[in-house]
């Protein structure tokens, strides 16, 4: 038995991002993706500046790709550290910066969610823990 996100599943994902941003006061675009970087599915809420899709992506395959939320990269990536210049290596696909998560069924890395939009990365981190949550259901 394979283990993915299903269409379904992702959804309800994307709805529970947008609720978390509602209660914060904010419009955000979420993305899942599979454990490749490939779209399973991308929601832009009314009003979420028009970057924001580009943003969410390059957060979700971060995520998909490391296995690991993008906030914790970071650390790795400031000059002298192993992972220097990963943001350029890969074109801006990959971000240090918070609101990607990685999804996990089990222990299996299954892909990842990522948020963009806020003002406040913390608040898409929130939005993206939310998605993760159902996502790993």
């Amino acid at each position: 038995m394979s283990v993915l996100i299903t269409l379904d599943k992702a959804k309800r994902a994307i709805e529970a991002s947008e609720q978390k941003a509602k209660e914060l006061g904010t419009a955000v675009t979420t993305v899942i993706v599979d454990e490749h970087g490939s779209l399973i599915a991308a929601g832009r809420m009314d009003g979420a500046i028009p970057i924001s899709p580009r943003f969410a992506y390059s957060k979700a395959f971060t995520s998909a790709s490391l296995g690991m939320p993008t906030e914790g990269i970071g650390a790795y990536t400031a000059e002298g550290k192993p992972y220097f210049g990963l943001n350029t290596i890969f074109g801006g696909e990959i971000t240090p910066i918070a609101g990607g998560h990685p999804v996990k069924i089990g222990n299996k890395l299954v892909g990842g969610v990522g948020v963009g939009g806020s003002t406040d990365t913390a608040q898409d981190s929130q939005c993206a823990q939310e998605a993760a949550k159902i996502l790993a259901q």
